[in-house]
């Protein structure tokens, strides 16, 4: 049975990587009881005694805005560990899947990124997560960068849930219709994952590792988002409020958010042969399995 090491226990991605495990041995979705990524110097010997075949990183520092005045932590989190947890696998000469983001991308291009395309990130998070993908390529060959966007699921704090929430308060909300992205489900996000960590044990191909985008398939924006979120609630008897559409100047934030972060997910589906699913069928699965939760 394959030994797996999951970093960032209580995350979206990893609560859906250790609820879909495909059979295997999990030793641990370690979280800041377990290992403090913040304690750098821990990591490397923390990696060592997990005995594992593989790491995946889920944990990140997420909150965007807040980022912006704690760059010194965000760069931690992001940044410096990862370079850390790669060391440690490269130690193990085993493979590291790390999970990064869309907005290591300015939103200048016209079309969605793709792998190869020039990073440009606007604010502090996407200048650690850019940071943290250099680290983790520098440090150990055996590496898969994972790209995703906008990711939601019914753990955690995302999009969907706000919006119920907002939704459940308010007769109206307005919502930023001019920035486009790849709403992707934190459950297809992780089948995606124990996909390509299977071919890494299996095949040890080195054409698998380096950059791969996984993101929900199909084109929207937060307006768009918001609207699919409230049609299906409606239709269950939820919350329905009046939703109109703003621009994002009109809405000001600490952080500066990319206009386009459209991910590409053709390398995924011509190398690794995984298909997305388009993000309003994985919403509707979502948004069911909040109905069933407190």
């Amino acid at each position: 049975m394959k030994k797996v090491l999951v970093i960032g226990s209580g995350g979206q991605v990893s609560t859906e990587l250790s609820a879909s495990k495909p059979g295997w041995c999990v030793l641990d979705v370690a979280g800041h009881a377990t290992l403090d990524l913040a304690k750098t110097h821990e990591i490397r010997p923390f990696i060592a005694a997990s005995k594992a075949e593989l790491v995946i990183n889920a944990a990140a520092y997420t909150a965007v805005d807040k980022a912006e005045g704690e760059e010194e932590l965000a760069n931690l989190i992001n940044a410096v560990a990862p370079g850390e947890l790669a060391l440690g696998t490269a130690d193990l000469g085993i493979p590291l899947i790390h999970i990064s983001t869309d907005y290591v991308f300015n939103g200048e291009s016209r079309r969605p990124y793709n792998e190869y395309d020039t990073t440009a990130p606007l604010g502090v998070y996407g200048t650690t997560k850019r940071a943290g993908e250099q680290a983790v390529a520098a440090n150990n060959p055996r590496h898969v960068i994972a790209r995703t966007a906008w990711v939601y699921s019914a753990h955690g704090h995302n999009f969907v849930k706000s919006m119920l929430r907002l939704g459940a308060k308010h007769e109206r909300l307005a919502i930023v219709s001019d920035q486009l992205g790849s709403p992707t489900s934190a459950g297809d996000l992780a089948h995606a994952i124990w996909q390509i960590a299977e071919r890494l044990l299996a095949n040890d191909a080195r054409d698998d590792f380096g950059i791969v985008n996984i993101a929900g398939t199909d084109i929207a924006s937060w307006y768009d988002f918001a609207r699919a979120i409230f049609a299906i609630s409606k239709a269950h008897g939820g919350p329905d409020p009046e939703i109109t559409p703003i621009l994002t100047e009109d809405y000001p934030t600490p952080a500066r958010r990319p206009a386009n972060s459209r991910l590409d997910t053709k390398r995924l589906e011509r190398h690794f042969g995984i298909t997305m699913p388009p993000w309003r069928n994985s919403l509707e699965d979502v948004l069911h399995e909040l109905r069933g939760l407190d």
